[in-house]
């Protein structure tokens, strides 16, 4: 009975697939091939090489051009995952238990792969291990991102706290203890609760679209790309306007830390929103259930 409940937990569905998204062929993105791809046509072989061995950032590379790679890679995965979910709506409602969570997992891959290359772009650290493991801080964030392109205010103040820490301490690792026990990861719950609730709405507007051939795979392809490409630029423009991707908060190297983030902060519930990068036409998270 308790193990039926779990799994019907809201916050426990989420993370169920997101884990199994990211387990996906080709969802995760090599940072330094990405980087190296992205700032080719906009910046100097010495500044992409200080991208990847620090930050674009440190590399003194404007927000406005990291705008224009940032724009570039949200158009190419906008018209891919509105490609596949259009393909997804083909075989119609007798292929809707097969179709159905294949949709929804690439949709949730293509989620992981832009917040991995706006979060390299606005100089975020490497998000996956080499073996490509999903450790508690870096599912911890991903949800953070996720709530932020599904528009909840409180992702986004938590969000800019972690940002905050990193730029402070100048730190080259997420902020486990934060994530994870720390002030942060209490939010990372509610919005991974919150996250859940929405994609099971989702999924079956989803199912609905998929019911007709053809016409669904028009509807779904449609859908797909309304949804998609809005959450893809709410989370740009939210990441462009962190600490983290100014470079004029460039630091020396002999000022960088690598390692655990200190976290002596107050709470950041008391803090000015401005202060934490929300952005104030967001909407506010909602308590599943409520």
């Amino acid at each position: 009975m308790k193990q039926g409940k779990e799994v019907e937990n809201p916050e426990s569905r989420f993370f169920a697939v997101l884990l199994a998204a990211a387990k996906l062929p080709g969802v995760r993105i090599n940072r330094e091939t990405y980087l190296r791809s992205a700032l080719a046509r906009h910046c100097s072989e010495e500044e992409i090489r200080r991208a990847i061995e620090e930050t674009p950032a440190a590399a003194g590379i404007t927000v406005e051009l990291l705008d224009k790679a940032a724009n570039d890679s949200i158009r190419y995965e906008t018209a891919k995952v509105s490609a596949l979910s259009a393909a997804a709506g083909m075989p119609g409602i007798f292929a809707l238990p097969a179709t159905v969570p294949a949709d929804v997992a690439q949709y949730v891959g293509h989620m992981l792969r832009i917040a991995q290359k706006l979060a390299y772009l606005y100089s975020w650290p490497e998000l996956f291990s080499e073996e490509g493991d999903v450790d508690d801080a870096t599912k911890g964030v991903l949800t953070l991102f996720f709530g932020v392109m599904f528009g909840t205010q409180s992702a986004n103040a938590a969000v800019g706290k972690v940002a905050g820490m990193m730029a402070e301490q100048v730190a080259k690792k997420l902020p486990q203890r934060a994530l994870t026990h720390g002030v942060v990861y209490p939010m990372v719950k509610r919005v991974a609760g919150y996250l859940g609730v929405r994609m099971t709405t989702q999924s079956f507007a989803t199912t609905v679209s998929k019911a007709i051939p053809l016409v669904g795979a028009a509807v779904s392809g449609g859908l797909t790309f309304a949804t998609y490409r809005p959450m893809a630029k709410r989370l740009k423009k939210h990441l462009a306007g962190l600490p983290l991707a100014d470079p004029s908060r460039r630091v020396l190297e002999r000022d960088v830390v690598d390692g655990e983030v200190v976290e002596e902060y107050e709470s950041f519930a008391s803090a000015p929103a401005e202060q934490q990068g929300v952005d104030p036409t967001a909407v506010k998270v909602e308590e599943p259930g409520s």
